[in-house]
Order: C-alpha cells, then sequence, then structure tokens
C-alpha cells in the first residue's frame, strides 16, 4: 500500500509573475542604473536597510549601482520581485498594493534627486508638461519599450505603455507620485491589456 505523496505548495503570485516577464526580456533590454537605486531607496523608506541587503542578496544584485550605467532587465524585475516577496510578508499587504507603493515611493525618490529635480524644473508646476515628457524621459532611460500619451481634454490624459515590464499597480503608483510632485489631486486608473501592455487614464482638478 502506497502513501500518498504530499503537494508542493504553489508558487508564490509574485514569483510567477517574475518568471513570466522574465522570460520576455531579450538580451538588448537594458535600464538605468539611477532607477534601480530609486527602487532600493523606496525598500529602504518601507522596510530597512537590513531588507534591502537582504533584498539584494535573494535577488542576486548588486551593492554599488552605479546611476547612469546601463544594467540588463533583468536585474531591475528580480530586484523588484524580491522585494515585492519580502514586503508583502513584512507588511501583510497585497502583492498589488505594495506595487503601487513601491511604484510611488521609488519615483517620489527619483524626483527627489539632481536628475529628477532637473525634469521637475523643466516642467515647472504644469502636470501637462511633465506628462508630456514622460516618453521622452522613458526614451533615455530604458531600451525597451513605446510610451504615448494622448489628451483627452485640458485635464485628463490617456497614456498608453507597449512593452512596458513592470505591471500596471507599480505604474499606478509611479503617475501619482509624478502628479504630487507638482502639487495636483489627481485620479490614475490603469488597466492592463496583455502581459507586458497596459493603459493609463490620468486627470486632475
Amino acid at each position: 500500500m502506497s502513501s500518498a505523496q504530499p503537494r508542493e505548495a504553489p508558487p508564490p503570485r509574485w514569483r510567477e509573475e517574475l518568471d513570466e516577464r522574465l522570460a520576455r526580456v531579450q538580451p538588448a533590454d537594458t535600464i538605468r542604473g539611477l532607477f534601480i537605486k530609486g527602487l532600493m531607496d523606496a525598500v529602504r523608506a518601507l522596510g530597512d536597510e537590513a531588507l534591502v541587503r537582504r533584498c539584494i542578496a535573494e535577488a542576486g544584485g548588486e551593492e554599488q549601482i552605479l546611476d547612469f550605467f546601463m544594467y540588463p532587465l533583468g536585474v531591475d524585475l528580480r530586484l523588484t520581485y524580491t522585494a515585492v516577496g519580502l514586503l508583502e510578508a513584512r507588511t501583510g499587504k497585497g502583492l498589488d498594493e505594495v506595487l503601487e507603493l513601491l511604484g510611488r515611493q521609488a519615483t517620489a525618490d527619483f524626483l527627489g534627486s539632481i536628475v529628477g529635480r532637473t525634469l521637475r524644473m523643466l516642467a515647472g508646476s504644469d502636470p501637462r508638461r511633465i506628462l508630456n515628457g514622460l516618453p521622452s524621459a522613458y526614451a533615455v532611460s530604458v531600451s525597451f519599450g513605446e510610451r504615448e500619451v494622448v489628451w483627452t481634454g485640458p485635464r485628463s490624459a490617456h497614456l498608453t505603455m507597449r512593452r512596458e515590464f513592470l505591471p500596471t499597480p507599480f505604474h499606478e503608483g509611479t503617475l501619482r507620485a509624478v502628479l504630487e510632485s507638482v502639487n495636483v489631486r489627481g485620479r490614475v486608473q490603469g488597466r492592463q491589456l496583455s502581459l507586458l501592455d497596459s493603459e493609463y487614464e490620468v486627470s486632475w482638478e
């Protein structure tokens, strides 16, 4: 009489999402180090320094990240999703909520950096200018994807992202932080069109 074998626990949702996205990454897909540093600053703000070190160790990342060096996209994805897994366990929040928090905090930290302050100075306090500048900012910061902003009204826009590897909640947090940086109370609603494509309705008072 054979004994039943115990079933293996399914992988957590963040691990499944990471594996799906890593399978689509090409060798030419790269991202500037300043965004990876912004992510680690977000983990530090939401957790602590020990959590940052654990995240880097478990994701196989590097301790020293250079702002303008281009790193393989896989490094950023592994760090992001490892951070999500650790923060889920620490905060008790769900995957989407942690991703939104990371996107918001990482963008706020980036906008507070020298590069981010320069972008904000060029945009001034006009949300239209800062949103119009997003596709160009992405184009010089990452080697993958396409972003397009279409204005649907004086204070509303439709943003489309194609071949973008981080999911909708992360970018919802990013866009909210962008609006907050120019002291605007805004509304952001994202929708995942496919694994790597998404769209966002952005509006403000």
